[in-house]
Order: structure tokens, then sequence, then C-alpha cells
């Protein structure tokens, strides 16, 4: 399983849109400040995922909802 999930930092209020095998240890090591883009916005939340059987299914997905037109899509389902 592969999915792509949507953070939201409680610090500012921003979102970040990711790609993942396991959602769990991905917003651990996201709040444990190990990754560079997002370090500075700890601690997130996880208000958004979906599910994808197929890895490249799932990369397409992130890279769409990284587009003016996904975003709005994702604001709809969020």
């Amino acid at each position: 399983m592969h999915y792509v999930y949507v953070l939201k930092s409680k610090k500012d209020n921003n979102l970040y849109i990711g790609c993942t095998e396991n959602l769990e240890n991905r917003l651990e090591y996201h709040n444990s400040g190990k990754v560079k883009s997002t370090k500075h916005r700890v601690p997130f939340e996880i208000i958004f995922y979906e599910k994808y059987d197929n890895k490249y299914k799932a990369f397409e997905m992130e890279r769409y909802y990284k587009t003016a037109k996904g975003k709005k899509e994702l604001k709809l389902k969020i």
C-alpha cells in the first residue's frame, strides 16, 4: 500500500502534501524535524490521506495535488 497524505502544521496552519508506504512512520519523521522542508513548521497532524495499491499512481496523485487544479480538488475532499 502507498498513501498520499496531507499534513497540517499546528504552528502556521499551512499544508504539506506527500507520499509514503508507512503513514505513521512518516508522520513521526516529519514531527521529529528530520525533513528539511518541514522542520521549521512542526508539529504536524494528518488531516487527509488516500490509499493506493500502485506506488506509481500514488506518486502521480501527489504531483497532481501539488498543482493549482489539484489543490482545488483536494480542498473539496478535505
